[in-house]
């Protein structure tokens, strides 16, 4: 998913931004996966639908995160979108018409989970959006290709998950400037 595009339609035109870090969450026995041991509550509902639609969910009771639903039917596989770079000027106008101004880097924009959903209007409303549709207000695009500069490091904040914790599960562009967290221990994607 890294490097391809992430489009929000919204009242003042669409907003495409390259994805540059995600983690992914595996399934049934992934110990950090809110679908994990087949979970199923009207919150994960949509991770056990097949793939191709948004998972939208709130954390902290304030921050929605979004994640593309990658497994079959029944099978609750999905990745989170950690942090996009918008595409251009433009992109960056209105993701900060939507998230305000904040101190520091330019980076700071959309350089988080929670960040990027405020940067681009995603909350629940958004849960189980179809992505492979034209028309769809939240879709995914074809975009630019990073073969050779991705690196793989354990995902974030899920001290909780036991043996799952440290999976190298947690993906981005090397040096990118938008990535929230880089990890000096984190090796090429192979």
């Amino acid at each position: 998913m890294l490097g391809q595009t992430l489009v929000r339609s919204t009242e003042d035109g669409d907003i495409h931004c390259r994805i540059v870090e995600t983690e992914s969450y595996g399934g049934a026995e992934d110990k950090g996966s809110h679908a994990y041991n087949n979970r199923r509550t009207a919150r994960t509902e949509n991770m056990f639908a097949p793939g191709g639609i948004a998972y939208v969910y709130l954390i902290y009771g304030m921050y929605h995160c979004v994640n593309v639903v990658v497994g079959d039917a029944d099978d609750p596989q999905a990745v989170l979108i950690r942090a996009v770079e918008p595409l251009s000027k433009r992109d960056e106008q209105l993701m900060w018409k939507y998230r305000g101004k904040v101190s520091g880097k330019a980076a700071n924009l959309s350089n988080g989970p929670g960040k990027l959903c405020r940067a681009l209007r995603i909350d629940k409303s958004l849960n189980g959006c179809p992505l492979n549709h034209a028309g769809s207000p939240l879709r995914l695009e074809e975009g630019e290709v990073f073969s050779d500069s991705l690196l793989q490091a354990p995902r974030v904040n899920i001290d909780y998950a036991a043996e799952y914790a440290n999976k190298p599960w947690r993906f981005y562009i090397a040096d990118h400037p938008y990535v929230s967290i880089r990890d000096k221990n984190a090796q090429p994607v192979r």
